[in-house]
């Protein structure tokens, strides 16, 4: 075995056997001497801190990258960083990575970002370090073109560097403002996350949440009860049930972190790595022409009947997989990415089990987000309607019905990817108009043979057109059914709208998968022109 070694332009074998100079000697110490530092550094705080962290049930940082991040291919940034603030005992304790790991890695051999918050150190609290460090993943990710993924778990702004810290924030959600619909943004709650901190996380593509160990609200509890009177434990008020179900906060909840990270790792097979590159495609078993013969059956033809509208996409999806965003909340709609033919798609779908799958507030408020969402990163838009209208009622109007539907309109009515509408079942009122019609600019739209698009229910209608006739009949019963036949068979039967152009095909439901799939193929080219604009101003 031999060393060589080069000075200017001369250079000799060394074999091992040789005496190293000194000078070698020396620098090889120093190194070690320097790198023993750096791996002090990895190991990160003391037992005592990692014990603390386990016997909440969480992870460390780096436990937590290593389970996101292929193994193995994680490139640390700045883990020298230390803090410089001084007083209240910081000029005694300057940690190193300053209590955020930040760097990059691939998942599934891609690039993604990715900075982890240590709650071991100053309790993952930011100061003015902390956040020049994830100011800096940040612009790297954006210029890189690549998702971000933050592994949250820190008590706010740290308070002993006062506004510095703040200004940190200020930093954090300039740049989530900057990258939204560039990259993927995806926030995993791990930890606690209050006050002006959570913003960063609202302003993402998508929101992880873990039970028990996270947390999420503006003012906690003791503040909530100093100034209400209302008494509420960390997770009753913020915890991953509550946003995953009641507030919408967060996209997905899960059990344990392991899963919640392996479910991270899936959303980013399913997404580009910015918006200028198509989602990735894989090769599909499920063969594009197989019939559904199982949809005849799965959905009544009797329109005031129920069924569950996740049969009827796992009946059409490849191998019935599908990733459900928001699956607990706003429930009477259905949004999910998917794929069909190997080829990435949103799927917005109104659920009839749930209040008869009307739009409302949330629902509106949901899907408008998701369709946005899937037009900014080239996913093409799939709209399966079944649905009797807008919800009813004063407290709906009282909360806004009106503009929040308004933000479904315009998200569709914006959108520039392939979109395609199959009309089910039912279709009424705004509802249908709002819910991607042709009218608003679907690329195509088709419908089973037991569809009914109308204004309104054959009932209602009737009551309204026919009202005197009914009223001065001798059996008025009779006659509203009469009434009812008359304007099902004129204005609702399954080629009224086919017609007059505002369906393109009455399409076999077995063949549902074939067509969705041949429609694709021929939109993936398509390409739209908006108007020249700095942006639009959509409803809030």
């Amino acid at each position: 075995m031999a060393h060589f070694s080069a000075v200017g332009s001369y250079c000799r074998c060394m074999t091992t056997s040789e005496e190293v100079p000194a000078e070698v000697t020396d620098t090889r110490g120093r190194v070690a001497e320097l790198l023993a530092i750096r791996a002090q550094v990895v190991a990160g705080p003391s037992e005592k801190a990692t014990e603390a962290q386990r016997a909440k049930g969480k992870l460390t940082a780096r436990e937590r990258i290593d389970l996101l991040l292929d193994e193995g291919t994680f490139r640390e940034v700045e883990p020298l960083r230390r803090h410089r603030a001084t007083g209240f005992g910081l000029e005694e304790k300057r940690p190193y990575t300053d209590g955020v790991i930040t760097g990059w890695g691939t998942v599934h051999g891609r690039t993604v970002f990715v900075y982890a918050h240590d709650f071991r150190i100053f309790g993952g609290a930011l100061g003015e370090a902390h956040a020049t460090k994830i100011h800096k993943i940040m612009d790297m990710a954006i210029a890189a073109g690549a998702p971000l993924i933050s592994l949250n778990d820190g008590a706010g702004a740290r308070i002993q560097e006062g506004v510095s810290a703040l200004a940190g924030y200020g930093g954090i959600f300039q740049r989530n403002t900057r990258a939204s619909g560039v990259i993927p943004q995806i926030s995993v709650m791990l930890g606690p996350c209050a006050g002006g901190a959570a913003y960063s996380p609202a302003l993402t593509d998508f929101v992880f949440m873990v039970r028990e160990t996270s947390q999420m609200f503006i003012t906690g509890p003791d503040v909530v009860q100093a100034v209400t009177g209302e008494q509420i434990t960390q997770n009753g008020l913020g915890g991953a049930d509550v946003h995953s179900a009641v507030s919408g906060v967060a996209h997905f909840a899960y059990d344990d972190e392991q899963t919640c990270l392996e479910e991270v790792r899936y959303l980013l097979s399913l997404l580009p790595q910015n918006n200028r590159e198509n989602p990735p495609a894989v090769e599909s078993q499920d063969p594009s022409d197989r019939r559904s013969e199982a949809l005849l059956d799965l959905v009544p033809a009797d329109a005031n009947r129920s069924y569950d509208m996740h049969k009827v996409i796992e009946e059409i999806v490849d191998d019935g997989e599908y990733l459900e965003v928001h699956e607990r909340w706003a429930t009477n709609i259905i949004c999910a990415l998917t794929r069909l033919d190997g080829q990435v798609v949103g799927i917005v779908a109104n659920q009839p089990a749930s209040l008869a799958g009307v739009l409302d507030i949330e629902a509106s408020e949901k899907s408008a987000r998701f369709v946005q969402m899937c037009d900014a990163f080239n996913i093409p838009i799939i709209t399966l309607l079944d649905v009797p209208g807008f919800l009813p009622g004063v407290a709906q109007e009282h909360g806004g019905i009106i503009r929040h539907g308004a933000k479904l309109l315009y998200a569709y009515c914006n959108a520039t990817v392939p979109r395609i509408s199959l009309i089910l079942r039912k279709a009424y009122g705004g509802a249908y108009i709002v819910m991607d019609s042709q009218s608003i600019g679907a690329d195509l739209t088709y419908a089973w043979p037991t569809n009914e698009i109308a204004v309104m229910g054959a009932e209602g209608a009737a009551n309204v057109i026919f009202r005197r006739q009914i009223a001065g009949a001798d059996d008025p019963e009779a006659m509203r059914a009469a009434m009812v036949k008359e304007y099902k068979a004129e204005l609702m039967h399954p080629y009224y709208a086919a017609e007059r152009g505002l369906v393109d095909d009455v399409i076999d439901p077995t063949e549902t998968r074939e067509v969705l799939i041949s429609s694709l193929a021929m939109l993936r080219t398509k390409h739209a022109d908006l108007p020249s604009r700095k942006h639009g101003n959509p409803p809030q």
